[in-house]
């Protein structure tokens, strides 16, 4: 169940599309990971791979991708230990913000889009900045 993701695996190869989002199978970030599983040809052909995380328990995130049909990489990040250092774990609520950084092939952070009610924004985004 699952396979090992290592951000430094992609470097000088890939860049990579980290997108956090609140919780697994909850409305809004449901509609956010079909609009990217329905694109991710899309964006593989930009020369991208997909990632995305959230506060869920690496089963549930499982469960997620197997629901959702989802073939790219679902983190569940309980300790919050990614999120923390991506600085997207809400203060009170502590749960992910809705955020999306682009990472260029040397690992740099190209882009940080933000979009916490307006979902379908981060895919367009993506896809904008993905050359």
């Amino acid at each position: 169940m699952g396979r090992e993701f290592k951000l430094s695996d992609y470097r000088g190869k890939h860049k990579v599309v980290l997108f956090f989002f609140p919780r697994a199978f909850t409305p809004a970030c449901t509609i956010e990971i079909r609009a990217f599983r329905d694109n991710q040809k899309l964006i593989e052909s930009k020369g991208a791979v997909l990632v995305g995380v959230s506060v869920d328990n690496h089963v549930r995130q499982c469960e997620f991708a197997k629901s959702e049909h989802i073939d790219f990489h679902l983190i569940g990040d309980e300790s919050r230990s990614i999120s923390e250092k991506y600085g997207v774990v809400w203060p009170v609520l502590k749960i992910d913000r809705r955020a999306t950084f682009l990472i260029d092939e040397q690992g740099q952070v190209e882009d940080v889009l933000h979009h916490e009610v307006q979902v379908y924004r981060h895919l367009d985004d993506v896809l904008a900045a993905l050359h």
